[in-house]
C-alpha cells in the first residue's frame, strides 16, 4: 500500500466550484476533491479508502465540522497521509447524497447531515457516521481516533472492510426484496395510512411525533382531502390545529416570515434556524390550502411573510430562487442573528411596547435558547387581546402599538449581518416554489408572486430546459448542468400546470407535457416505479454507486417524487380534460402500494393521489365583468377543494371544459358555472353559496 500522500491541491480544486458549500472548504489544509472520476482513480491507484464528506450551506453542524475538526491540523495530516478526500454538496448532487445516506444508514441505523462515510476506491460504504468532533467529546469519538482506526482497518484488516461493505450491500438487498406489506387494496392502503398519520398525530402541540419535530406538510394536505371526502372532523381539525401551531412557533420566522427547518422541542418553540426553498415552498403550498378551507387570518398573515421572504431572500435578479439561507452569520454562531436577549429588546423598544411584545412573543419562556437561556426566540404565546390586558394602552391601539414594534424589532435586526444565502438555482425548488407561489398569489391578488412565479418558470425554460431531456437540475455560471433527474422533473412539471392555469399561456401547459413525457419514457422501470436517474437522461459521471438504481418512494417529509408524477398526472387531466394522465397516476399508484404500504406518514403522497384518483376534479368559470363578477371570483379563489381549477371566462383550447358547461356559457351576467368531472351544476351567483359548492364536491350535503 501507498503511504506517500500527493501534494495538496484541495483550494484549486474546490475555489471555483460553482457550489458555496464546496467553495467555503476551499482553504482548509484538506486534499478535497469535488465529486468525479479523478478520486476514485486515485484512490485505486494508490489503494487507498476514500473519505466522503456530504453536507451543504445551510448545515449548521457541517459548519461545526468545517471549522473544527476539518480545520484540525492533525486530522489534515493524517487525511492526506491515509486517504483521497471527496466533498459533495447535497443539494448540488442529491443522486450522490441519496445512495450514500442509504448505504450509511444500513451500517449504522441513522443518517443526515454532515454525512461522513468511508468507502472502498469502487465506492462502496465500509464505514461511515455523521458529525465527528477532531477530539473525543459530547459521547462522540474524535475524528483524530477514528481516522487512525480506519486507516490500520484498511492496512491491516483489508477483509474487514470488504466484509462491512458486503454486509451493507446484503441489508439493502434484503430492504429492496422485502417490501413493508400493504393491503391489496388502494382504499384499504389508503384508509391504513389515515390510521398512521393520526396515531402519530400529537395531540398536545399539533403535527406529528415527538422532538425534533419536523413538518409534514403533504400529510396536512392528506388531512384535508379526507375531511372533503369522508367529512372527517378531527382530519379537519388536526390540520387546522397543525398549521396554527407551526404559524405561531419559533419554526415560523416571527419578524422575516418564511420558516426554518424544523424544531429542536416537541412544542414548535426552538428552531434549527436553517430556512430553506425545500421546506418553504410546500409549507406555503399547505398554508393556502388552509387559508382556504379555514378562513384562518394568521394563516393570512403567515403567507403574506413568506411570501415576503422568498421575494427578498431568495430571488434572484436574473430570475428564479436561490436554495437556502444559512442557520449561522459566523462561525461558532447558532441563532444569532433570529433571536434576542431582553436588553437587545430593550434598546430597541419603548416600555409599553416591550412589555406587549414580551408577552405575545413568550420572552423568557419555552423559546429561551438551551445553550444560552438569556436568548429567545419569538414565538406567540399569548394573543394581543390577553397579552393587552392589564397594560396602560389606550383602548382599540394594542394592534398598532403592536405592529410598530414588530417594525422596530424588523429594522433592528436587518441591521444585524445576516446569515449567508446559497445563491444557487435548482430545477426541484424553483418548481416547488412556483407551484406555491402561483395559487398564493391567486388568493392574495398578488401580481408581484404571480411574476415572480413567472420569471422563475421562464429562466429555466430558457436556459435550462430542452423538450426531450426534460428540465437541467442546475443553472449556473456555465449554463445549465444536471439532466435526468425525477425530482427536477416532477416539481417543475407541478409549477408549470400551476402557471399554465392562472395564466391559460400556452407555453407553460406545453413544457409541462413535454417534460411529463420524458418520465413516462425515460424513467420508469419494469415494475412501473420511477428511478430517481433517468439512465438515457443522467449527464453526470456514473462512479461510486451511481450505477445503483435508487427509487424516491417516500416522503422525506417532503413529498416524494413518484408521488410528485402522480398528482402531476392529474393535475393535468384537470386541466385539460385529457383522460390519458388518470390511467398514468393510477398506473403509478397501483405500483407504488406495495412498496410504501408500511411507510405510514411517509406515505402520505402516495395516499393524498391515491385519495384524489377518487375525486372528481372541480372546473370553475366566472362569468361576467362588473362588481358582482370580482366578488364570485375572490369567492372562487378563496374557496377549498382538493383539485380545482378556476376561470374567468371559456379557456381557449387546449383547457377544455365539459361540453355541458360550454353550453350553459355566454352569458353577461355574473355567475360561476361549476363543474365536477364531466357533471355540471346550476349557475350560482351568490359567492358563499359558491364557497359552500365547492366544499361539498357538488355533493347535497358533506358527507
Amino acid at each position: 500500500m501507498s503511504s506517500a500522500p500527493p501534494e495538496r491541491r484541495g483550494a484549486h480544486r474546490l475555489a471555483a466550484s460553482p457550489s458555496a458549500y464546496l467553495r467555503s472548504a476551499s482553504e482548509q489544509p484538506i486534499d478535497w476533491h469535488p465529486w468525479g472520476p479523478e478520486p476514485f482513480a486515485l484512490a485505486a491507484r494508490t489503494d487507498r479508502p476514500i473519505l466522503l464528506d456530504v453536507g451543504a450551506a445551510w448545515c449548521h453542524w457541517c459548519h461545526v465540522m468545517d471549522e473544527g475538526t476539518y480545520s484540525d491540523p492533525e486530522v489534515a495530516r493524517l487525511i492526506l497521509q491515509h486517504f483521497v478526500a471527496v466533498k459533495v454538496d447535497r443539494d448540488e448532487h442529491p443522486e450522490v447524497d441519496r445512495r450514500y445516506q442509504r448505504q450509511v444508514s444500513a451500517l449504522t441505523g441513522q443518517g443526515g447531515w454532515p454525512l461522513t462515510a468511508f468507502l472502498t476506491p469502487a465506492g462502496e460504504v465500509f464505514l461511515g457516521g455523521t458529525y465527528f468532533p477532531a477530539q473525543d467529546a459530547m459521547g462522540r469519538p474524535g475524528f483524530r481516533r477514528v481516522l487512525k482506526e480506519v486507516a490500520r482497518i484498511w492496512r491491516e484488516e483489508p477483509g474487514r472492510a470488504r466484509e462491512n461493505a458486503g454486509a451493507i450491500r446484503a441489508a439493502l438487498a434484503r430492504i429492496e426484496g422485502t417490501p413493508p406489506s400493504a393491503p391489496a387494496a388502494t382504499t384499504a392502503f389508503v384508509a391504513q395510512v389515515r390510521d398512521h398519520i393520526h396515531q402519530s398525530y400529537d395531540v398536545v402541540n399539533g403535527g406529528f411525533g415527538s422532538a425534533p419535530k419536523f413538518p409534514h406538510p403533504t400529510a396536512v394536505s392528506f388531512l384535508l382531502w379526507e375531511a372533503f371526502a369522508h367529512g372527517d372532523d378531527t382530519s379537519a381539525a388536526r390540520a387546522s390545529e397543525t398549521l396554527r401551531r407551526m404559524v405561531d412557533g419559533g419554526l415560523y420566522d416571527q419578524l422575516g416570515g418564511g420558516f426554518h427547518r424544523y424544531a429542536v422541542d416537541e412544542g414548535w418553540h426552538v428552531p434549527h434556524f436553517e430556512k430553506m426553498a425545500a421546506d418553504n415552498g410546500p409549507l406555503l403550498g399547505v398554508l393556502v390550502e388552509g387559508a382556504r378551507r379555514f378562513g384562518d387570518a394568521r394563516l393570512l398573515e403567515a403567507i403574506a411573510g413568506t411570501v415576503g421572504w422568498i421575494r427578498g431572500v431568495l430571488g434572484d435578479p436574473a430570475g428564479g430562487f436561490a436554495a437556502s439561507q444559512d442557520a449561522d452569520n459566523a462561525p461558532g454562531d447558532d441563532g444569532g442573528y433570529f433571536t434576542w436577549s431582553r436588553p437587545e429588546l430593550k434598546a430597541v423598544l419603548a416600555p409599553e411596547e416591550l412589555r406587549l411584545v414580551s408577552r405575545v412573543f413568550g420572552v423568557g419562556a419555552d423559546g429561551r435558547m438551551p445553550h444560552d437561556p438569556e436568548r429567545n426566540v419569538l414565538y406567540r404565546l399569548q394573543t394581543l387581546a390577553e397579552a393587552s390586558e392589564g397594560l396602560s394602552l389606550p383602548a382599540g391601539t394594542a394592534e398598532s402599538v403592536f405592529a410598530g414594534a414588530v417594525a422596530k424589532l424588523a429594522r433592528a435586526r436587518a441591521a444585524r449581518p445576516p446569515p449567508a444565502v446559497d445563491r444557487a438555482r435548482y430545477a426541484n425548488l424553483n418548481g416547488a416554489l412556483v407551484r406555491a407561489l402561483v395559487p398564493a398569489a391567486r388568493l392574495g391578488g398578488d401580481a408581484l408572486a404571480l411574476e415572480d412565479a413567472r420569471r422563475a418558470a421562464d429562466v429555466f425554460l430558457r436556459t435550462g430546459f430542452r423538450p426531450e431531456q426534460g428540465v437541467a437540475h442546475q443553472l449556473g455560471p456555465d449554463g445549465a448542468s444536471g439532466f435526468g433527474h425525477l425530482d427536477d422533473q416532477a416539481e417543475f412539471a407541478l409549477g408549470l400546470l400551476e402557471l399554465a392555469g392562472a395564466t391559460l399561456d400556452r407555453r407553460y401547459l406545453d413544457a409541462a407535457e413535454a417534460i411529463l413525457a420524458v418520465v413516462d419514457r425515460e424513467f420508469p422501470d419494469a415494475t412501473g416505479l420511477l428511478r430517481d436517474l433517468a439512465p438515457g437522461l443522467y449527464d453526470g459521471p456514473l462512479v461510486g454507486a451511481l450505477a445503483e438504481p435508487t427509487y424516491p418512494l417516500e416522503d422525506s417529509p417532503h413529498l416524494a417524487a413518484n408521488a410528485a408524477v402522480a398528482l402531476a398526472h392529474l393535475r393535468h387531466a384537470a386541466l385539460t380534460g385529457r383522460t390519458e394522465g388518470v390511467d398514468r397516476a393510477r398506473s403509478l399508484v397501483a405500483a407504488l402500494v406495495p412498496r410504501v404500504g408500511g411507510a405510514g406518514l411517509f406515505s402520505a403522497g402516495t395516499a393524498l393521489a391515491a385519495g384524489l384518483l377518487e375525486t372528481e376534479a372541480a372546473r370553475i368559470v366566472i362569468e361576467g365583468t362588473d362588481a358582482a363578477a370580482e366578488r364570485l371570483a375572490r369567492a372562487a379563489e378563496g374557496a377549498w377543494h382538493p383539485n380545482a381549477w378556476v376561470f374567468r371566462g371559456i379557456p381557449p383550447a387546449p383547457f377544455t371544459l365539459p361540453e355541458e358547461l360550454v353550453g350553459q356559457s355566454g352569458g353577461r351576467e355574473a355567475r360561476a358555472l361549476i363543474c365536477f368531472g364531466t357533471r355540471c351544476l346550476p349557475p350560482v351567483t351568490e359567492p358563499a353559496e359558491l364557497s359552500r359548492v365547492l366544499l361539498r364536491g357538488g355533493r347535497s350535503s358533506t358527507p
